[in-house]
């Protein structure tokens, strides 16, 4: 082998070592930086603790610009245990909406504000049933490492289908007569839908915070933040959408020591 050949075998192995490093090096901080931002959505700080007695309250409506997007009649005749469990038509219940333009199941959450605070999960577990081939509730929030429990108050069988994209999947079978399943969810994560594949019509959502600031708003549209430490947030309401995708809405709210104040929100029909 003569010199030309060598030096250029040379170059080509250095060439590919340079390429080598940086590719690696870029992958280690890429992962780094995904690692670093999962730990600080679970676990980030010293464990706080609510103040109620100095805690601000922060409450508020949510209400629609419009008119609701039809709710459509779901057809159940597929499995004849769920059309018998209901007297009239089921609906979906995508938009559940008052005359005054009330509107129920939105997610309305303290998004940034807390500086890094984390709390303790409750020990109290938040319970998913499904009755009537239908979940309820069909919104709801629940903390990192809190236990969900899951249980099937119908005589079919269902499968708990959960969609994370930072929380681990999972997809389990639950027959009729089975006992409670109970989960927990490690990531913060707004929201994580749930979903029947049996069932195909079912679906549900979870709120997945490090932080009690959190409420689903009922059929008067109205929510209420407890306890909240002085300081300024960033309040987010978040709602489905017949698109499943979901639509938030952002509003900075400041507060201090044992004040209330009020966050009204509009949303506009999707």
């Amino acid at each position: 082998m003569n010199t030309t050949t060598l030096r250029k075998l040379s170059y080509f192995l250095s060439l590919f070592l340079v390429v080598a490093l940086i590719s690696c090096g870029g992958k280690k901080k890429e992962d780094e930086e995904e690692a670093g931002e999962d730990k600080g959505a679970a676990t980030t700080g010293t464990v706080a603790t609510v103040d109620m007695a100095n805690g601000a309250t922060i409450t508020g409506t949510v209400k629609l610009d419009g008119k609701a997007p039809e709710n459509k009649v779901i057809k159940m005749e597929a499995d004849p245990v769920c059309k018998a469990a209901h007297t009239a038509p089921a609906m979906e219940d995508h938009w559940l909406v008052g005359g005054a333009g009330e509107v129920a199941n939105t997610f309305v959450y303290i998004k940034d504000g807390l500086g890094g605070k984390t709390y303790a999960a409750p020990g109290d577990a938040i319970t998913l049933n499904q009755q009537g081939c239908q979940y309820q509730p069909h919104v709801f929030g629940v903390m990192v490492g809190q236990k969900i429990k899951i249980q099937n108050s119908d005589q079919t069988l269902h499968n708990i289908h959960a969609h994370g994209d930072k929380n681990e999947q999972f997809n389990e079978g639950q027959p009729a007569g089975s006992p409670a399943k109970e989960r927990t969810m490690d990531k913060v994560e707004v929201m994580v839908p749930i979903k029947c594949d049996v069932h195909g019509w079912m679906n549900c959502y979870a709120g997945v915070l490090n932080h009690p600031f959190f409420a689903v708003t009922g059929k008067d549209g109205k929510f209420e933040l407890k306890g909240v430490p002085p300081g300024d947030y960033t309040v987010t309401a978040w709602h489905e959408t017949l698109d499943g995708k979901g639509e938030s809405v952002d509003m900075k709210v400041t507060v201090a020591a044992k004040e209330s104040k009020t966050a009204d929100f509009t949303l506009k029909p999707q």
